[in-house]
């Protein structure tokens, strides 16, 4: 992730990224895209030997990555290590009393190796990547020649009714802006992939507590909107928000919370080999002199 990056702000993402470190457990909601990303494998008639989970969440790989591929080796990409920590690693004595899942090789995204995988799986991830065309470029070259990508990542049309409340208010963006689909697939050929199909679907959540609803946005990931509200928020200004959202509600009470749901998958394009023009230029007396010689032959 670059510094550099005006799409995220890297000090928010950082605390972001070791939020879910900390927290261990996978969101529900994390885990359901992860059942219906699944339900996708079934399209891809390769079975993996070698699969790379270089997801969001730091715990052990998904129940669902894990039923689909019971005979593959899984090794866990931990997104949020540095270049410096890009050494192969496998975790304490204490991972043997959390499971055999949680015992899983680990591995730096700078250590991963090239041409490794046969599966790339990566879920709710691709939309706190501050350049994701950089991040599809790595997934590409830890893929075997053969190898296949699937992901799942948060769309554009995600959390319209947030964004209107803020707007009411005059306050900047709640979230960054999410990638829309078209533009993932565009970055994918660039990338060096093949034939990616991209789908989308929108999730209709409800919530009976605007405190629960922000509980769970927050437990998803949090604000890297470079330009969002700067500083500490007032408990004043939390009121605000609450009663703001409160004002949202259907008539049965519940507010409404909307999440574009975008999943890809993708082959690993064969290496490009060398580049040739669709024109040729041949100066005059080069062509001349091809002439002579062509008929010197006669």
């Amino acid at each position: 992730m670059s510094a550099s990056s005006s799409r995220l702000d890297p000090a928010a993402l950082r605390r972001v990224m070791q939020r879910r470190l900390q927290a261990g457990q996978m969101p529900w909601l994390h885990q359901e895209v992860a059942r219906r990303m699944a339900e996708r494998l079934s399209l891809i008639l390769r079975t993996p030997a070698q699969v790379l989970d270089w997801s969001l969440d730091a715990g052990p790989p998904s129940e669902a990555l894990v039923a689909a591929n019971p005979e593959a080796t899984i090794t866990v990409v931990d997104a949020t290590a540095s270049d410096a920590a890009a050494t192969p690693q496998r975790p304490g004595w204490w991972a043997r009393f959390r499971g055999a899942s949680a015992a899983l090789p680990r591995v730096a995204p700078a250590a991963v190796p090239a041409e490794s995988a046969d599966l790339l799986w990566s879920n709710m991830l691709l939309h706190h990547e501050a350049e994701p065309p950089q991040t599809l470029r790595a997934w590409r070259q830890a893929l075997k020649p053969d190898g296949f990508v699937m992901f799942s990542t948060v769309g554009p049309g995600s959390l319209a009714m947030l964004r209107a409340v803020y707007a009411a208010a005059g306050w900047p963006l709640p979230h960054a802006p999410f990638v829309d689909m078209h533009d993932l697939g565009d970055m994918m050929v660039e990338a060096g992939f093949a034939d990616p199909v991209m789908d989308q679907e929108v999730l209709t959540l409800t919530y009976a507590d605007p405190t629960r609803l922000l509980e769970e946005l927050r437990e998803w990931g949090g604000n890297t909107e470079p330009q969002r509200l700067a500083g500490l928020r007032t408990p004043r200004w939390r009121e605000r928000l609450l009663a703001a959202l409160r004002a949202r509600a259907g008539a049965d009470g519940r507010i409404a919370l909307e999440l574009e749901l975008v999943y890809g998958h993708a082959f690993r394009a064969p290496d490009r080999g060398p580049q040739v023009a669709a024109e040729t230029s041949v100066g005059l007396d080069a062509m001349k002199l091809m002439l002579r010689k062509s008929g010197g032959r006669k």
